[in-house]
């Protein structure tokens, strides 16, 4: 038996509500009105980051020596030449004797990377595929896009043993289908008429993959305990399911309205939601869209019962947020606008990936040491064991801070020095189970900062060294969501 063996998402914390930007930028065009609200990326997030989070999810509990390949799907990769995938291996500290791919160009290349992931796993070339998921997507100022769009990351564990989610099948239709795209100097998306893309792309290729997928399977629409698929047009989201015979109560809810529009990862946050909710048994379907469709049929197993509510799926970050009321300032982590950062934070020092690559064990994966004699943790790596009682020298084995957590033993707030949300705070984290080193801390304001505060490592972009083409990752606090 082949299928998902386990599963992890993740949602920025920060929530913008579409009426502020709609009073924003709702002048230029009054047809994109939209209610709800769309998670916000930290100006310190991106889709590597954001996608590590997802994967520390999902392996929470499992032994990462046993991940045999790491495929990401993104169409927002920071780089134009560099595996992100290999960064986020690296990140996660997974041995290097893995098979790595990046899917992008298209919002359904996180289901093409599950179908590659399970031929994979059938052809016996790994046993098991950490799939990561991730989207920062950016709409015109005043589009329909910027409101629908969102932020977020998921990430599914495949493999043949302990699976929650057997694979039954799946159905693909493909078509060079122009309703959105990006060119190499375009930062943010283009879009022919909206129209055009409900009535010709979302209202026909999805009916045609999933009505394919039953065919193909011999199954009927009675059979199924939940579809799902991007609620892009919500109000076209239901007509469709029942167009294809499916009842309300198999309908999973589109999130489109407490989301928002994902990209890549859509499909798999709402497979996830799906699975959150599910029994031994049901049959899911779930169906992406872009360039065309691919559906997917699970079933569930007895085996979910040991992961519901034990894993940071989707729920739980629905309900963690912080309303960010500032449309400006949405602007600015998205570098819309550029805000005076003065002459300290255009000093970007001068980045050693030499030093980087030797000490990437270190700085991406923040391994340190421990004392094999006396069992402290200490971060730098050490050749010297630093408690006093002890005093070993070159008796250390590597030691992984970033699954860890801390509390704050002491912090201060930085209004001099330049960040886009000020002011910068910094914490000395005492590690659980030993360990102390000094972190910026992110997702949090001063005011709510104490000492005790109970934290946890996170992977950002640290710095953005434009000059070199170069993103500076580096793991940051926060607090336990």
């Amino acid at each position: 038996m082949k299928g998902i063996v386990s599963y992890g998402g993740y949602l920025p914390l920060s929530r913008i509500d579409r009426e502020i930007i709609f009073k924003g930028m709702g002048w230029l065009h009054q047809a994109t009105y939209m209610k709800g609200e769309r998670c916000v990326a930290n100006f310190d997030e991106d889709s590597v980051t954001m996608a590590v989070a997802s994967a520390m999810n999902c392996l929470e509990g499992y032994d990462r020596d046993l991940v045999g390949g790491l495929y990401l799907a993104t169409t927002t990769s920071p780089f134009k030449e560099r595996s992100c995938a290999d960064i986020i291996g690296t990140t996660l500290d997974l041995k290097s004797q893995i098979r790595t791919a990046d899917f992008t160009d298209s919002t359904s290349a996180a289901t093409s990377a599950l179908i590659a992931a399970i031929d994979s796993i059938s052809a016996g070339s790994a046993n098991n595929i950490l799939l990561c998921a991730s989207d920062v997507r950016v709409g015109k100022p005043g589009s329909s896009q910027e409101l629908s769009f969102s932020d977020g990351a998921a990430s599914l564990l495949l493999g043949n043993e302990g699976v929650i989610a057997s694979w039954e099948g799946h159905y693909c239709v493909s078509y060079d289908f122009p309703d959105h795209w990006r060119t190499e100097d375009d930062k943010a998306d283009r879009a022919w008429e909206d129209r055009f893309g409900r009535e010709e792309g979302y209202r026909k290729f999805i009916p045609e993959a999933i009505s394919g997928l039953l065919s193909k399977c011999s199954l009927q629409p009675k059979d199924i305990a939940k579809v799902t698929f991007p609620g892009i047009y919500p109000r076209y989201h239901a007509s469709i399911c029942k167009g294809l015979g499916f009842e309300p109560g198999q309908i999973q809810d589109h999130l489109m309205t407490a989301m928002g529009n994902t990209g890549t990862p859509y499909p798999l946050m709402l497979l996830i939601s799906a699975l959150e909710d599910s029994r031994p048994g049901d049959k899911v379907i779930v169906a992406s869209f872009g360039n065309g469709s691919d559906a997917l049929l699970f079933q569930v197993t007895e085996e979910i019962e040991k992961v519901k509510g034990q894993k940071r799926g989707v729920r739980r970050y629905l309900g963690s947020k912080r309303e960010l009321n500032s449309y400006e300032r949405y602007l600015a982590f998205r570098n819309l606008i550029s805000p005076e950062g003065g002459i300290r934070g255009e000093a970007i020092p001068y980045t050693a990936l030499s030093l980087i690559w030797r000490d990437r064990r270190e700085i991406l994966a923040l391994c340190g040491t421990q004392c094999k004699k006396c069992g402290t943790p200490q971060y730098p790596a050490q050749r010297v064991c630093v408690n006093p009682d002890c005093g070993a020298v070159d008796h250390m084995e590597p030691y992984r801070f970033s699954d860890k957590r801390g509390e704050v033993f002491s912090f201060t707030g930085d209004l001099l020095a330049f960040t886009p949300n000020p002011p910068g705070i910094y914490a000395v984290i005492d590690f659980d189970g030993g360990g102390r080193y000094w972190f910026d801390v992110t997702d949090c304001d001063i005011e709510s900062m104490h000492i005790g505060m109970p934290v946890e490592m996170s992977l950002r972009r640290r710095y953005i060294d434009e000059r070199g083409g170069i993103v500076g990752y580096f793991w940051k606090a926060v607090p336990v969501r």
